[in-house]
């Protein structure tokens, strides 16, 4: 998208699809300014701005001044967007950037017939790979390996990788093929429900990394109580969570042992959604699978995302935006001859979250209007399949936004934060702050 002179009509069919699948109707029109900077030959401007578009949407409807009469329009600043969605890029404390990046081992990797993307940020990770591929010279042990056997090896260990493939051969494996046809999001009636309205609405967050918290910290930005819950065990990387944790609060609770268990029923039996974005499979087995949430607390919005969809035999498999990229073909379309390449942001995470918010907010509104039990399904491997279908685009300079008209000092424990504030949303009043696992007193 070229730098428009002012204002531009949003025309775009990735956002259509966005709208029509959280079952939205007329809406009010949504302008553009400017441009969001993310270069390269996919429409990942074009999949950030749809995302934001339909959280926005889908806040004015739930707020109730998203009526048909009411046609003020959307308005997006595309530098705002861009920046946004590389927020990580920006957290610092004081003149010192916390946030995330990638590990030294978390990058492509060349094996015996092409490459292999590995993820190594968290430790257990690392200590996966490290078994398979050893300390002394992991990249010659990498390279001796077929891409698919390295991928299988590390996978079997307890880590996260994905082989590099193009879009054909993703499309013809078996996990591209359990994940093709697939909606871009499911939002679902699955239950009978009385209408219940929340004026300030409680959300459970058990998510970590980007996807998830993007959907949690956008929900705190329109007024939600967010009540984020950590295992004791497996601690989030302080920089993600200073980047992600925006306008919540952090709960540590072991839901393996019988009173955190019952503290989290405690908590679901007055929350009003509940995000999920632990691998499936992993809060199943502690009694949070959408249709067991269903049937004891009817009054949930359950929102699900995971990286690669819940069916198929990578349907529990750990992914992470950067391994999606890889398996599905986008690592190859971002790539030249000698190499893969990625997107300029983890746009899959980031436009993931946002949806998955859209996905929260909506319910609600049609949870207030109808009643019901509402359940949201969410894929990064689906959001993939959405960009590559867009088809190809010019690859356009990726001029970068100044960031310091969008950026906000938030209170944190060590020292105020700095961080990209949320679009078209007030700025968040506080950064990740730590809780007891309960919920704020009051509406």
């Amino acid at each position: 998208m070229n730098e428009p002179p002012g204002d531009t009509l949003f025309v775009d069919p990735l956002f259509d699809e966005a709208w029509a699948a959280l079952g939205g109707g007329p809406h009010a029109p949504v302008t553009v300014q400017g441009s969001t900077g993310l270069a390269g030959p996919l429409a990942a401007e074009e999949l950030a701005l749809a995302a934001v578009a339909a959280q926005l949407l889908a806040a004015r409807e739930w707020r109730g001044a998203g009526s048909i009469d009411d046609r003020a329009p959307v308005e997006l600043d595309a530098r705002h967007v861009g920046l946004a969605v590389r927020s990580e890029r920006f957290v610092r404390r004081g003149d010192r950037p916390v946030g995330p990046g990638f590990a030294p081992m978390s990058r492509f990797w060349r094996t015996a017939d092409g490459w292999v993307r590995l993820h190594a940020n968290y430790p257990h990770h690392r200590a996966a790979v490290l078994s398979v591929l050893g300390e002394d010279d992991p990249d010659a042990t990498a390279a001796a390996l077929a891409a698919v056997e390295l991928e299988e090896a590390v996978v079997a260990a307890g880590g996260a990788a994905a082989a590099v493939r193009t879009e054909a051969e993703w499309a013809g494996s078996p996990p591209g093929r359990a994940v093709a046809g697939l909606p871009l999001l499911g939002l679902d009636r699955i239950g009978e429900a009385p209408a219940r309205d929340a004026a300030r609405p409680r959300v459970l967050a058990l998510t970590r990394v980007i996807a998830g918290p993007v959907a949690a910290r956008t929900l705190a930005a329109h007024g939600a109580d967010v009540l984020r819950l950590e295992s004791p065990r497996l601690p989030e990387d302080p920089g993600t969570l200073a980047d992600t944790g925006s306008g919540q609060r952090t709960a540590v609770l072991d839901l393996a042992t019988h009173s955190g268990r019952a503290t989290a029923e405690e908590l679901l039996a007055a929350a009003d959604v509940v995000l999920l974005g632990y691998r499936p499979g992993a809060l199943e087995a502690l009694g949070l699978d959408p249709a067991e949430l269903a049937v004891r607390h009817p009054h949930l919005v359950v929102v699900r995302l995971s990286a690669w969809g819940t069916d198929g035999p990578w349907g529990r498999r750990r992914g992470f935006d950067s391994l999606v990229q890889a398996a599905t073909g986008i690592a190859t379309a971002c790539g030249g001859p000698g190499a893969p390449g990625a997107l300029p942001a983890q746009v899959l995470d980031h436009a993931t979250g946002h949806l998955a918010a859209a996905a929260a907010l909506r319910a609600l509104a049609r949870r207030r209007a109808e009643g019901g039990t509402w359940s949201a399904e969410l894929a990064l491997a689906r959001t993939a399949a959405r960009l590559l279908a867009a088809g190809r685009r010019p690859d356009r300079p990726g001029d970068e936004p100044d960031p310091a008209p969008y950026l906000v000092d938030l209170p944190a424990d060590g020292g105020p934060l700095t961080v990209v504030g949320p679009p078209g949303c007030p700025p968040w009043t506080h950064a990740a702050l730590p809780a007891e696992p309960a919920w704020l007193a009051g509406p």
